[in-house]
């Protein structure tokens, strides 16, 4: 299974160590393709001043630290076409947030690296409108046919579902989304942004963390390709995103689950026709 985690923004360099140590016995784990995930910005706040991160130097500097002493294979956000081509120098996957999923020039220059490129399905759109998005990425990418499963696989393109908007400060999960979207593209399930409420707290976003273990279970009965975890050593004291992180010691438990359920389903594989 891909298996994504890491905190929602870089602290410091001090916490991002500290919580990158927490999981290098997970990154290890038989059957889990790891990647160390935290934004170097968090440019969509709620409010202008919420905290944002270190900023781009100092982010990536960090991020280039924790590749270098973990081993690790690095995600993270980028948000302006500018940023797509230093950002992968350092990270394995460049992501695409939600809110900018349908931004052209994001895309097509995230697509011009040799990084993977992970864009997260907006919660405003449905599940089939993604096929649009990974199509900008594939023709950058040298494929101008329809995309499947296979195809956005072997070009580098996943998708994420991250939970819709409904109603004001409250998202729901289509479990349905997660089989649409595979259809044409590797999807990974996040399951600790689907239980955000968003502005939910007057200036910032809340959440609830309780449900992030049976919103997982339900994607891997589901069947996907991998899962999204915000994570943090402390999520009470997390600067961005704490409300619906899940502490690091019971995300190794979590994992566990997963793989015995994707055992007993076995509906990560997909037909090779596809």
């Amino acid at each position: 299974m891909i298996l994504i985690a890491g905190p929602c923004v870089i602290e410091s360099k001090k916490s991002i160590f500290k919580i990158a140590e927490g999981l290098e016995k997970l990154s290890k784990s038989a059957g889990v393709e790891f990647y160390f995930k935290a934004s170097f910005d968090k440019a969509n706040r709620t409010s202008i001043n919420s905290f944002r991160g270190l900023g781009f130097e100092e982010g990536l500097r960090i991020l280039e630290s924790v590749k270098r002493d973990f081993g690790y294979k690095i995600l993270t956000d980028i948000h302006t076409p500018d940023q797509a081509k230093p950002v992968s120098e350092v990270a394995d996957v460049l992501q695409i947030p939600a809110f900018l999923c349908r931004q052209t020039d994001l895309i097509v220059e995230a697509s011009k690296t040799d990084s993977i490129v992970n864009i997260k399905k907006g919660q405003f759109l449905a599940p089939e409108a993604m096929r649009h998005s990974l199509k900008k990425a594939l023709k950058t990418r040298g494929f101008e046919g329809e995309p499947t499963h296979k195809i956005s696989k072997e070009y580098g393109l996943w998708l994420t579902e991250r939970g819709s908007s409904f109603g004001y400060g409250n998202l729901v999960v289509d479990m349905r989304s997660l089989v649409i979207m595979r259809e044409f593209a590797p999807v990974i399930f996040d399951a600790t942004h689907s239980v955000q409420s968003p502005a939910s707290g007057g200036s910032t976003s809340g959440g609830d963390s309780r449900f992030v273990p049976y919103l997982a279970r339900g994607a891997s009965a589901v069947g996907v390709d991998g899962y999204f975890f915000e994570t943090h050593f402390d999520p009470s004291i997390a600067l961005s995103d704490g409300a619906n992180m899940i502490k690091l010691d019971r995300l190794y438990s979590l994992v566990e689950e997963l793989k015995y359920i994707e055992a007993v389903t076995d509906l990560r594989s997909l037909d090779e026709d596809n």
